[in-house]
């Protein structure tokens, strides 16, 4: 997993209305709808409003699991899917199960993932640049969803926005989307060198280039990248990037040349200082800060919300300032902070 950490004068009131306008715009469409929510996006939601509590005051008949074996009910014409993932392979397969069991006449499907990374999944003409033009790919999936509800004349609506934040406090925040981008390894390095067969041989993990990634990997790598071009846009900030680790040399050289973050950066009014970190250059845990790692072992046997990678299941109040032989420990666990009574 990677971590990122930034200087932002600006940051807490910019990160919390970035995430509060995404959800905002979900909000809007949930009314008398059933909601299909991938774990990802519930997390988000569970630190930015508070959980799906949040949904059903929009007015949402229910909120489901995304998954193939859910549907609407009879009675129940309209659905709203929150995903954070690209509408390709496994994604769309679910969708298409959902729609294809319920008896929906109108669907309306978010996604944080922005459309110039959609272009680039599907290999369209003008990849990035083409952001701020008609988004397709969006339109041919509306087509797709009115056929599953077996009627072309039904609405079907495609929308980005940013769901792919979690605000865990004023000065922290997560992407859980991202939990499972794990930095280069060696044997990560053999495997990228078996596939160019015709090509020069990459001695070590410094020499890798984004071109020589997988294209899951790829896509993976700018989709971060586009998050984080809309929260500095959000920010106003133009961005100074700084990187340890070859993984994240490489992410933040795509941020470098991303052609979003191009443009935003001319017209930016504050800087912001970012530095990438490989997870395994890590010489601490993030919660703790002696030797045996307290509160990292605390975590490790505490049961965890089903779906989330950043909270547990029991309060974590009592634990925030144990004390030890030599000194007071103080523990900042996500935990405590979604239950501060």
């Amino acid at each position: 997993m990677m971590s990122a950490v930034s200087s932002f004068p600006t940051a807490p009131a910019g990160v919390s209305s970035l995430c509060q306008q995404a959800w905002e715009q979900v909000f809007s469409k949930v009314k008398r709808a059933v909601v299909f929510m991938d774990s990802a996006c519930a997390e988000s939601l569970h630190w930015t409003c508070g959980g799906a509590a949040r949904l059903l005051q929009a007015g949402a008949l229910n909120v489901k699991e995304f998954s193939s074996f859910e549907s609407g009910g009879a009675e129940q014409p309209k659905a709203v899917f929150v995903v954070s993932s690209l509408l390709k392979g496994r994604t769309v397969a679910i969708i298409r199960d959902i729609v294809s069991l319920s008896n929906f006449q109108y669907s309306v499907v978010f996604t944080a993932v922005s459309h110039a990374a959609h272009l680039q999944a599907h290999n369209a003409s003008g990849g990035a640049e083409a952001e701020g033009g008609s988004p397709v790919v969006f339109e041919q999936f509306e087509e797709k969803l009115c056929q599953w509800m077996g009627n072309m004349n039904y609405t079907a609506e495609v929308q980005h926005c940013a769901l792919f934040l979690a605000p865990i406090s004023p000065h922290l925040f997560v992407l859980p989307a991202f939990s499972s981008l794990f930095p280069l390894m060696a044997q990560d390095l053999s495997q990228i060198n078996n596939g160019r067969p015709e090509k020069k041989k990459f001695a070590n993990l410094s020499d890798v280039d984004f071109s020589s990634l997988s294209s899951e990997l790829q896509l993976e790598i700018r989709t971060l990248v586009s998050g984080l071009n809309s929260l500095f846009e959000c920010l106003g900030v133009r961005e100074e990037c700084f990187a340890v680790g070859p993984l994240s040399r490489i992410i933040a050289g795509d941020l470098a040349n991303y052609s979003q973050a191009k443009t935003r950066r001319k017209a930016a009014q504050s800087r912001a200082s970012v530095i990438f970190v490989d997870r395994t250059l890590d010489l601490t845990g993030a919660v703790g800060h002696h030797g045996d790692n307290l509160a990292e072992k605390i975590l490790s046997v505490l049961p965890k919300l089903p779906g989330h990678a950043n909270d547990v299941m029991v309060s974590m109040v009592e634990l925030t300032a144990l004390q030890t032989d030599d000194a007071s420990c103080h523990i900042i666990a996500p935990g405590c902070l979604a239950q501060p009574t």
